[in-house]
């Protein structure tokens, strides 16, 4: 049987006060519709005139033809729920699920808990900047800490292109609510105090420096142990493989070994790997340079690591006679090419060799190999566009932060040109000279 709840009538019985815990809500018709509020207040008297300017607002809505319900604008959040549905449906095989599921990322670690609940109509470029100001402020994965409890390392705070990144999902949204007619325009997104930033070229190997790399690599997978020297040889495969491909780390992440082929080129007659590479840009193939066919075949014939447990186990099912022997698990067709990165391997062989920074102090990473790859074609002669196509990029790319720092994409000898000296004519003897 349900508790009956007292109603007070108003203004004739037009309006009516009911009580839901402890404070007052207002009732009321108008033009045929009826219209609930919250008085806000948990005294009847006072709820009572709240109820009574909250009915005279409605009679004047209603004669001025106004809307009599407000309706709520909507927020960031429901924005972003309406460009992710909007963004994976339209962006089907031109986006990897990976690069969607970014964005989503994106929102749901830093933009949604900033901007949550504001009105989408509302955010102004200064609420970007408070964006800024924050994500400055915050650190992500902490490193570890050491025996007295300090950071072995300053914590570090998020990279200018993590934050630009978010930027860019922020502004995805913005341009969802204009498209849909919920702002009338989009807010400044771009940082302010900022001169415009040079083109800087990224960092890479040099080939004696690629050289040094992949024999350190080389040399550091045969003296790794043996619990851990799969890893070194799949690295040492993995840098030789992806210098001499130029794809993206993210890409040949997803690689698997159906997607890989060992054919003959008919152009140069010399073995080579055909690619369907899957990465940010969709599907694309790659050809290889004949030096990736090798590491391949050696990633095809290399077993996956055993799990051999405990050490202790191991001897005690050994002296036993209970061991069994091991059984070795190849690489299947579905199976992908390198399960991991091995980022902390790479970095400390890179730190070793003197190798992690290059001349202008900028780190370098897995990422770095594709941009070996990419200067050293330009400095063997390869065509831009044929590479652009190969590495799934644009010319305007590869002309902006790859070309633009080769000394030997200058022709000098179509600099170096001097005017020819125009040839100096003997003055010819006049007439009035001759007849003298």
């Amino acid at each position: 049987m349900g508790v009956f709840m007292p109603t007070h009538e108003i203004l004739g019985g037009k309006v009516q006060l009911f009580q839901r815990g402890n404070i007052w809500f207002a009732r009321a018709s108008v033009d045929r519709q009826q219209i609930k509020k919250s008085t806000g207040k948990d005294s009847l008297s006072l709820a009572q005139e709240v109820a009574e300017d909250w009915y005279l607002g409605l009679r004047g809505k209603s004669r001025a033809g106004l809307p009599l319900k407000e309706k709520r604008e909507p927020s960031f959040n429901d924005m972003a729920d309406l460009f992710e549905a909007e963004y994976e449906i339209i962006t089907e095989g031109e986006r990897s699920p990976a690069w969607v599921a970014s964005h989503k990322a994106r929102l749901r670690l830093h933009l949604r808990p900033f901007f949550g609940n504001k009105g989408i109509s509302t955010i102004t470029s200064g609420d970007v900047q408070n964006y800024r100001l924050q994500r400055a402020q915050q650190f992500g994965r902490l490193p570890p800490r050491g025996a007295d409890g300090e950071f072995i390392k300053p914590p570090k705070a998020p990279s200018r292109s993590t934050i630009h990144d978010e930027i860019g999902t922020l502004s995805l949204v913005l341009q969802t609510a204009v498209r849909h007619s919920k702002m009338a325009g989009m807010p400044m997104l771009s940082s302010p105090y900022k001169k415009q930033k040079k083109v800087f070229h990224r960092p890479w190997f040099t080939g004696d420096e690629y050289k040094q790399l992949y024999k350190a690599t080389g040399k550091a997978a045969k003296a790794a142990p043996d619990a851990h020297r799969w890893n070194y040889e799949q690295l040492h495969d993995q840098i030789l493989f992806m210098g001499n491909t130029g794809l993206r780390p993210d890409e040949a992440k997803r690689l698997e070994h159906r997607d890989v082929t060992v054919a003959m080129d008919a152009d140069t007659g010399e073995e080579i790997l055909e690619i369907e590479v899957r990465g940010k840009t969709g599907y694309g193939p790659c050809k290889s340079m004949p030096g990736a066919v090798e590491p391949y075949r050696r990633l095809l014939a290399r077993a996956k690591p055993a799990p051999l447990g405990r050490k202790v186990e191991r001897d005690r099912k050994e002296r036993r006679g209970e061991l069994a022997p091991l059984v070795f698990d190849y690489p299947k067709r579905t199976d992908p090419l390198f399960p991991s990165n091995h980022t902390d391997i790479f970095n400390d062989i890179l730190t070793a060799e003197g190798l992690k920074e290059d001349r202008e102090g900028q780190s370098r990473v897995l990422y770095s190999l594709r941009h070996t790859y990419i200067c050293l074609r330009l400095l063997d002669g390869a065509d831009i566009y044929q590479l652009a196509k190969n590495c799934r990029t644009s010319v305007e790319m590869i002309e902006k932060n790859y070309a633009i720092h080769l000394k030997h994409m200058i022709d000098a000898s179509a600099i170096n040109r001097r005017k020819p000296k125009p040839k100096k004519i003997a003055a010819k003897p006049s007439i009035k000279d001759d007849e003298e």
